[in-house]
């Protein structure tokens, strides 16, 4: 995933947050403060989670190689990450598919149109705001930030805590983990698009590999030396759920490299949450089951893995799609599990007679057009993970440039490809590894 990495000099995700009592709401992406309310007193912030949403970070960058600007980096990276729910711990369990839709280099826009392919990542969220990464390709670029207190507090106090940031400067698919300390501060209570927030505000300061700073990242960028410079950031929360709606950060620093290069970056970074299109389960269900031959179904397949990420481990149930094809209503939406897809051996090539299932997928996807696909590629256990996973994306890929050409819009898809990671069946007979081989859509919510 290096080469995906590459494109993101700065990246920050704020997660969900909540504060202790409230209830679920919808919540703006933007929009602006209006009048003041009254502080409520003392209250406690923790990390409660419990929906999936979507992660919109813009960046507008002055960069300066050796004291020469040399152009404006402004680009956009979104994130779909799905609540994995708690674990015994009360931990949240996320699961994030990262990817770059925008790029402006030297004043020269460039839009990265057509089919995404996930930067995968997994990680839990602890309480107070620590984030352990499970699964780590430079995503999300900050962790454990924002943080909360565990202590109750009020309008005007401050706390300190401990963040780990990962950059690539230089963009060259190395990244570097710098741990760093934040300052955090309630400033006051707002309104914000309609909605009750609290406004925090946090800085901290840039300091790797400067004597007396925290230690160098022997897994990061070896010709990083140091790195000093400044973060000053606002923080918009949800008064009644308590997630962060909106950071914005203004970013001045300076990385030092072997030979004496440096590279200053200075501007702003914006952050906010949205959450993917509502649409009818139902509606979508009794499409494809007008669309083609529809039954009832036995019930999905039992994950082999036990993750919630397959469909077979989201399903409540469903209806099949003529005798191939089951529809999932799951957690993230309802589903199309596509099994005995024909390619040619080895390949990513899609063999003649698919046409029909995938005609009547496309008009299925169509009548949810805001919405987002994520597509999902599995094979069987032959041995070969690295080779399994590679193929397994590209098929996915396949499916998707299938269904672009059919009118549907090719920047709505996300692509995975998870090998034999999540089987659907047992990997010991002909049935399950052909059950294994599939491919999973799915119109995200």
């Amino acid at each position: 995933m290096k080469g995906y990495r590459a494109f993101i000099c700065i990246a920050m995700i704020f997660l969900c947050a909540a504060v202790r009592t409230g209830s679920h709401a919808e919540s703006p992406g933007t929009g602006a403060l209006s009048a003041k309310t009254a502080g409520g007193g003392r209250m406690s912030l923790a990390y409660r989670g419990g929906r999936n949403y979507i992660l919109v970070e813009r960046t507008d960058l002055l960069r300066y190689d050796n004291g020469h600007f040399t152009g404006l980096l402004s680009r956009e990276v979104q994130s779909y990450i799905a609540d994995r729910g708690a674990d015994a711990d009360g931990n949240r369990l996320y699961e994030g598919s990262f990817y770059v839709v925008e790029e402006t280099k030297r004043d020269r826009k460039r839009v990265r149109e057509g089919i995404h392919t996930a930067i995968d990542s997994s990680f839990k969220m602890t309480p107070e705001g620590e984030l352990v990464m499970l699964e780590d390709n430079g995503y999300p670029a900050f962790r454990s930030f924002p943080s909360y207190t565990k202590a109750k507090i009020q309008i005007g106090d401050k706390w300190v805590a401990r963040a780990e940031r990962a950059v690539d400067p230089l963009n060259n698919g190395t990244v570097t983990r710098m741990p760093i300390l934040v300052e955090y501060t309630y400033v006051r209570d707002d309104v914000y698009n309609g909605e009750d927030v609290h406004v925090l505000e946090a800085r901290w300061a840039t300091r790797y590999g400067i004597p007396g700073s925290a230690a160098i990242d022997p897994d990061g960028d070896a010709a990083l030396q140091k790195a000093d410079g400044s973060h000053n950031a606002t923080i918009i929360i949800s008064r009644k759920l308590g997630n962060a709606l909106v950071i914005r950060d203004t970013v001045d620093e300076t990385f030092v490299y072997e030979g004496g290069q440096t590279v200053r970056l200075k501007g702003t970074i914006s952050l906010f949450t949205r959450y993917p299109p509502a649409y009818s389960s139902s509606e979508v269900i009794a499409a494809a089951g007008t669309a083609g031959s529809a039954s009832s179904s036995a019930g999905a397949a039992s994950s082999g893995s036990g993750s919630p990420s397959s469909a077979a481990g989201r399903a409540s149930g469903g209806i099949a799609l003529g005798s191939d094809t089951t529809v999932i209503e799951g957690a993230d939406g309802v589903t199309f599990v596509m099994r005995n897809l024909q390619f040619e051996s080895d390949s990513a090539r899609l063999l003649p007679g698919q046409e029909a299932r995938l005609d009547t997928i496309a008009r299925i996807l169509k009548a949810a057009p805001d919405s987002q696909y994520l597509v999902e590629g599995h094979t069987a256990d032959t041995g070969n993970p690295a080779g399994e996973k590679s193929l397994s994306l590209e098929r996915a890929r396949a499916v998707a440039e299938a269904l672009a050409l059919r009118g549907v819009d090719p920047g709505q898809f996300i692509c995975r490809g998870w090998g034999a990671a999540k089987p659907a069946a047992g990997n010991d007979t002909a049935e399950g590894r052909a059950a294994n081989r599939r491919v999973e859509i799915t119109i995200l919510k």
